[in-house]
């Protein structure tokens, strides 16, 4: 059974945040990943911006990375990869629960996402962990022969200490 069917986080990997001499690695994997990948301007863009960015790191290798931007009381994931070499291992259940854990201490009081309805790995995955649908974004993402639409989800932050 996988890290992720089984609801289990590796703990061989460790969290760090994302610094501009990772954006070679991170770069490689989101090639690897996306059909459509970020720029290194946008990377390096949310890393100016003093974005909450986190790298997963086993090894001395880079095998993940997600972003988040939060504003007032909402938080907002931008981008959570695992290296597909790695995937289904749990990184991006592990990377995921990490922005939660930024929003949260932060003081965001709701998380938003858009996701590709081709994407069911990571539907499964935010659904699993608490996000639900609340629309659609037509149109939203490029796609190989035109564009597709996005799935809104969202999730509340609630107090982790309340009853």
């Amino acid at each position: 059974m996988s890290a992720l069917a089984a609801g289990t986080i590796p703990a061989l990997a460790t969290l760090r945040p994302m610094r501009e001499d990772d954006l070679d690695a991170v770069l490689a994997i989101e090639q690897r990943a996306y059909p459509f990948p970020w720029t290194r301007g946008i990377f390096r863009d949310c890393l100016r911006a003093d974005y909450p960015a986190w790298v997963l790191q086993r090894d001395g290798e880079l095998i993940g990375y997600a972003v988040l931007s939060i504003a007032a009381d909402e938080a907002h994931v931008l981008n959570v990869c695992a290296a597909p070499e790695v995937q289904g291992e749990g990184h991006g259940r592990r990377l995921l629960r990490a922005l939660l854990q930024v929003a949260r201490g932060r003081g965001a009081q709701r998380l938003f996402l858009e996701v590709r309805p081709s994407n069911a790995a990571a539907i499964a995955l935010y659904h699993a962990e608490g996000f639900n649908e609340i629309g659609r974004r037509p149109r939203y993402y490029p796609a190989i022969g035109g564009r597709e639409d996005a799935i809104v989800m969202a999730m509340e932050l609630l107090d982790e200490d309340a009853p």
